[in-house]
């Protein structure tokens, strides 16, 4: 009898880790922290390719996304959310979309590739940010 005992013991172990591991784990929202580590105040955006030059006050650090598709809205998708690098694709109805990198160097150096489609037109570029003092 204590052998049968032991055995369904033994079983109700097995099974109950069996549930443990089939259980949802709970899905964490991806939070874009990296972009929380760049340092707030006016950036200055020089594109590689035209020569262009952007200032942007970065508040939250999202508003290097969407640099060609500026304050529309925009639903994002996160496709990477690293500790160094945040890739996010975007779509704004009507407006096109895009997809975009931004990769930290420090608090006040960013790198940003994008491409996509605004107003009807392809668009793709690089660009380095660099933060030059407090937004006007």
């Amino acid at each position: 009898m204590r052998l049968r005992v032991d055995r369904l013991v033994g079983i109700a172990a097995v099974a109950g880790a069996s549930l443990t591991v089939l259980a949802p784990v709970a899905a964490q929202a991806p939070t874009l922290a990296m972009l929380d580590r760049l340092d707030r105040g006016e950036w200055l955006v020089r594109f590689r390719d035209s020569g262009e030059q952007r200032r942007v006050c970065l508040r939250t650090g999202r508003e290097l996304i969407q640099l060609r598709h500026g304050e529309a809205q925009c639903s994002r998708y996160v496709v990477e959310d690293g500790t160094g690098q945040v890739t996010v694709q975007y779509s704004c109805p009507g407006n096109g979309y895009g997809r975009t990198s931004v990769r930290r160097e420090s608090g006040s150096l960013a790198q940003i590739e994008s491409q996509g489609i605004a107003d009807g037109k392809p668009f793709q570029f690089t660009a380095e940010g660099r933060r030059v003092g407090a937004c006007r």
